[in-house]
């Protein structure tokens, strides 16, 4: 009779391909009914029976006979952290994004919570005498030297001193000798936040006994009397209220009188920080139209997906806050995402107006134990709202009733690492999955959200006035080539100097903007045509005039202005080329009165930076604000009557299909932050090209006609909404080898096509081409687009995935990387 066996199947936290799949491990008879799916649990791994932290995705039993399985060392969790949903998402996102199952799990979890394997060396016998091999003399010191600390090294640390090679043989004749044994540890990068509490350990008919054997202990009698009018309160707050120090709560403590305990402390993203309440005025015609259309399908539990197309200032956030409260009173929870952290303090303060503190944010910005903390307060269901950037869509909400994508063209939204998920993605697949409400928002749609709408995929809810019934701001265009025939040749136009100089006399705000940070992006010899470049990328070196240094913003090398040319030792050093620094050195040279205020990555890598700029904007402390994307949206500033677009063309001419759209949507979107009170809005847009398509459609504030324009373009090109993209980069120190690797990846697909019968591939296959910055970190990178043009996405799909996944070390070297992006947002 053969025996059954219970079974689990796990992903281990391995991040290679060789070992992305399911193994079995044989659960314990005394672990049978403590693993469910979704649980982490310690399994040993290889040849080396390496522990390894794994997820539990099956759990089954069989009777095979001759069945020989390692087993299952430990359970991590007591509950599981992977929901089912979650489990389901993490095998859609595989096959979706031909990621590993490891990779799309990391997307679900916070990064500090993954746990690793420490290995600690004891010292259990110190007699070293026979002791004569080098590597052993090694380990030797090093453990004598610490003995003091109990003999004990982490591995880790002891490879610093010894090489690898060494350490093995080494570690294995000691533990033969019994004179060293390795414990194993299991550690996260961080952990539950505690701190110390105290409370009374006195019973009521013996508090006079109690206060009565301190008569002569003062300062005990007045801590224990203080505790008692307070209850239970943390160590810090007793000192400080009793004015004591703690020899006087050790005291207390050994005549019983009181206890310690620790107590879980969740870190506070919002702490020291106070929400005023946000009114909740009425809807006009228009949201209240939507509201109503979207809050129908909340209260029936329906699968709705819809667009809100609403001009800049049409009130999509009251519509958003209106549609949670509807979620909120059926019960339920909701995602809001947000393109850009510098927003995500904005729409907090207005959720938190509204609603309360039961709202979690998730952000890069947050430290990994604030991420943890939340993530766990949302795991738990102490909240109704979570509010964040890309990744707050993984948010693991049990009672999912909405999500709320607004800005939903932003680029942000796409991953730019492993995983290249877009989160429009996953929240459809969410929305399907937990039957939620889908609502994406925008006053500049993406081509294909737009698309989609028009072809019946979305809901399309039309907003065409403002909330407040301000009127659009106007938009000048400025032709930059007749300034210069005039003779200006500075960045500023004589229009937008004198625009400036009359809101500052009003005492109106004005924003300025520029997607080019830095002092001067271009610094080049005016005698032999030498420019500077990084020594590790193909891209030119940005002054920036705070640190007086030369910055590469790809690799972050950084070096002084030389003084001569390091091709021809010429003087003369040539600045061009502008950023937001020489903007904000412009403007006070114009207007030295003004109260200047610069908002780009520089300013804001600092925790809290982006709440700071911002809310001295709003209380009227700055009058000119200069930044890049990171102002051009969402932001609702009712003083702001003047938006200056520097340069409109900076993106326009990119060889990338969505430039004109990436142009269209800024300059849409930063207009918009104009005119928002009662007074209307003035836009100055300095171009090169006033007659592009773009250019025109965003002055006359008309997406349709734009979107019109750029089908034509995306269908004769064959690209998105038209066709699905997958985009190959491959890149590697030797440019020869990086080079030979795509070509055959390139030839290979070729091939899979023809014996499938596809024998043209003009439309197809793109490449490989080096890549628009062709070497970055000493890495040369080339590229291969594929298009599903008259062949099936999946077996485009199925062709990447069998060279580049099922036999990679057979197509790509071991020093080369090689990404897939499905549909990419840039083909730069």
């Amino acid at each position: 009779m053969s025996k059954e066996f219970k079974i689990v199947q796990v992903i281990v936290n391995n991040n290679s391909y060789q070992t992305d799949k399911l193994f079995d491990y044989e659960i314990p008879t005394h672990l049978y009914n403590k693993i469910t799916r979704g649980m982490r649990v310690m399994v040993p791994f290889g040849r080396g029976n390496q522990r390894l932290e794994a997820y539990v995705f099956n759990v089954t039993t069989s009777s095979a006979k001759d069945m020989k399985l390692k087993k299952v060392l430990a359970v991590i969790d007591e509950q599981p952290i992977l929901s089912e949903h979650q489990l389901r998402l993490a095998f859609w996102m595989r096959n979706q994004y031909l990621c590993k199952y490891i990779e799309a799990i990391h997307c679900l979890i916070p990064k500090g919570m993954i746990n690793k394997e420490r290995k600690l060396i004891i010292l259990v016998n110190n007699q070293w005498d026979t002791l004569i091999s080098p590597s052993q003399r090694k380990l030797k010191n090093i453990l004598t030297t610490i003995n003091d600390l109990g003999g004990k090294v982490y591995l880790d640390l002891l490879m610093q001193h010894i090489d690898y090679k060494e350490i093995n043989d080494a570690i294995k004749t000691l533990l033969e000798k019994n004179i060293i044994d390795i414990k194993y540890e299991f550690n996260s990068k961080i952990n539950i936040k505690t701190e110390r509490y105290v409370y009374i350990n006195v019973k009521d008919n013996r508090w006079n006994e109690a206060l009565a054997s301190l008569k002569n202990a003062r300062k005990q009698k007045v801590s224990l009397e203080i505790l008692k009018q307070q209850g239970e309160c943390s160590v810090k707050e007793l000192l400080y209220m009793a004015n004591t120090g703690m020899t006087t709560l050790n005291s207390l403590k050994d005549k019983g009188y009181i206890g310690f305990m620790d107590v879980e402390v969740k870190r506070d993203p919002f702490a020291n920080k106070s929400f005023s309440a946000f009114p909740k005025p009425v809807p006009n015609k228009e949201q209240q139209m939507a509201i109503d259309r979207i809050g129908n399908s909340i209260k029936n539990n329906i699968n709705d997906r819809c667009l809100i197309h609403g001009i800049t200032g049409s009130g999509k956030t009251e519509i958003y806050l209106q549609l949670i409260e509807k979620v909120i009173e059926k019960g339920k929870q909701g995602i809001v995402l947000v393109p850009e952290i510098s927003l995500t303090p904005q729409t907090v303060s207005r959720f938190m107006g509204r609603f309360g503190d039961r709202i979690a944010v998730l952000h890069s910005s947050l430290s990994d134990g604030e991420r943890y903390d939340e993530w766990r307060r949302i795991a738990m269901n102490e909240v109704d709202i979570v509010i964040g950037a890309r990744s707050a869509i993984f948010a693991p909400l049990k009672n999912l009733g909405i999500i709320i994508i607004d800005e939903e063209h932003e680029h942000t939204y796409k991953s730019d690492q492993t995983p290249r998920y877009m989160a429009t993605d996953i929240a459809e697949y969410r929305s399907q999955l937990e039957n939620t409400v889908l609502v994406l928002g925008s006053a500049t749609p993406s081509i294909e959200t737009y698309h989609k709408a028009l072809n019946g995929n979305l809901n399309l809810i039309t907003l065409t006035k403002r909330a407040t019934d301000a009127k659009l701001p106007h938009i000048e265009v400025v032709n930059m080539t007749k300034e210069l025939e005039l003779g200006n040749t500075a960045v500023f136009s004589s229009q937008l100097i004198a625009e400036m100089e009359e809101n500052l006399k009003n005492q109106k705000q004005t924003i300025l903007f520029l997607n080019r940070r830095g002092h001067s992006s271009v610094i080049s010899c005016k005698s032999c045509g030498y420019v500077l470049k990084c020594e590790h990328c193909d891209i030119t070196m940005t002054f920036h005039r705070t640190d007086e240094r030369l910055k590469c913003h790809y690799c972050g090398q950084m070096k002084h202005v030389p003084a001569v040319c390091p091709s021809c030792n010429s003087d003369s050093i040539k600045y061009s080329g502008t950023g937001t620094q020489k903007i904000e050195d412009l403007v006070k040279h114009y207007l030295p009165t003004a109260r200047i205020m610069r908002m780009d990555m520089d300013t804001t890598s600092r925790k809290g930076s982006h709440e700071k700029i911002l809310e001295s904007f709003k209380n009227q402390e700055i009058d000119i604000l200069i930044g890049t994307q990171m102002i051009s949206k969402g932001l609702d500033f009712p003083n702001v009557t003047l938006v200056g677009i520097i340069s409109a063309d900076s993106a326009l001419n990119l060889p990338d299909f969505r430039a004109a759209e990436r142009t269209f949507q800024l300059v849409t979107q930063v207009a918009g932050r104009a005119g928002r009170g009662l007074e209307e809005g003035r836009v100055i847009l300095q171009t090169y090209e006033p007659n592009h398509y773009s250019i025109i459609a965003s002055r006359n504030h008309d997406y349709e006609k734009f979107f019109q324009d750029e089908l034509i373009i995306r269908k004769e090109f064959y690209y998105p909404p038209f066709t699905n993209l997958i985009l190959l980069n491959f890149s590697g120190k030797d440019e020869k080898t990086v080079d030979y690797a795509a070509n055959s990846v390139a030839n290979h697909i070729k091939y899979i096509l023809n014996s499938q019968g596809y024998n043209t591939f003009d439309y197809n296959i793109l490449g490989p081409n080096p890549s628009m910055i062709s070497k970055i970190k000493e890495n040369y990178r080339y590229q291969i687009l594929l298009k599903d043009v008259d062949v099936p996405f999946g077996l485009l799909k199925k062709a990447v995935k069998y060279l580049l996944i099922d036999n990679r070390n057979k197509y790509i070297p071991q020093n080369l990387t090689c990404s897939i992006d499905i549909n990419p947002f840039t083909i730069i």
